[in-house]
């Protein structure tokens, strides 16, 4: 068996920015058990398979361990595949996953993902918190798969050091941690070691769960953000309802073949 493999950075400034996610277009499902081998042996954030169905596709996003529900970048990155390397002639592309039905438009200068927006509810903060983090959480919240911790300001979140096994003992995806930031609208950074990635450089589905919660803090819609993660990612934001629309680019840095 061979497949096609492209590694796209996305959300990204240029190559070595933004999260980096490998995509696979297939012409059938392989085994489950061999995507998540190939998602391992990968060891990228997300793993996207990409399969045509009926003028659309569908898509399945593997971690190295795991198979998830949602992923913003990895879509994103999937949709410049189509357009730059397969040459799709769309200019929106419709994907079918397990969070229902994303969107990707095609911009003059990168992509804009649609999401489903998320909702939220406050939870007491846990009293390993602290210790987590190394710093005091000012609120703590539940989106659909991640808790979201609140901090007092930007330069507390860009000095983290997580302990990264007391937060894997929350039950969720991961938690995300976010603050208000004197450039951006907020920024934030998102640590999943539940999911066998202990910090992820650029998470899209995380911004369905902040652009809900700064919306309600700030009442615009239109919000400017920046993940803190080492290689950095702006992303510009706008809640629309029950959707939310991440906007941003994409670079390549890999296309190959995998041969099994």
């Amino acid at each position: 068996m061979e497949l096609p493999i492209y590694v796209v950075d996305a959300f990204a400034t240029g190559v070595f920015s933004g999260n980096p996610a490998a995509v696979i277009p297939v012409t059938e499902w392989p085994e489950d058990e061999l995507m998540q081998k190939i998602a391992q042996e990968n060891n990228q954030a997300e793993t996207a398979f990409i399969l045509p169905i009926n003028g659309a596709y569908h898509i399945r996003w593997f971690t190295p361990t795991i198979e998830v529900n949602l992923c913003g970048h990895a879509t994103m990155a999937s949709a410049h595949v189509l357009k730059q390397h397969l040459k799709a002639p769309e200019t929106r592309f419709r994907f079918w996953s397990r969070s229902g039905w994303l969107h990707v438009d095609c911009l003059e200068d990168g992509y804009a993902l649609d999401l489903p927006a998320d909702e939220l509810r406050e939870y007491d903060i846990p009293p390993f918190m602290f210790d987590a983090l190394g710093v005091d959480v000012v609120e703590f919240w539940k989106g659909r798969d991640d808790f979201l911790a609140l901090l007092e300001n930007s330069e507390l979140l860009r000095q983290l050091t997580p302990d990264f096994t007391l937060i894997a003992r929350l039950k969720s995806r991961g938690l995300i941690v976010t603050a208000p930031d004197g450039e951006y609208d907020f920024i934030s950074r998102c640590f999943y070691p539940q999911s066998g990635i202990n910090e992820d450089p650029a998470t899209g589905s995380a911004h369905t769960t902040l652009s809900r919660f700064w919306a309600d803090r700030t009442g615009r819609a239109e919000l400017s953000a920046f993940q803190a993660s080492q290689r950095g990612a702006a992303i510009r934001c706008t809640l629309d309802k029950e959707r939310v629309i991440l906007k941003g680019a994409c670079y390549t840095y890999l296309q190959g073949e995998i041969t099994l």
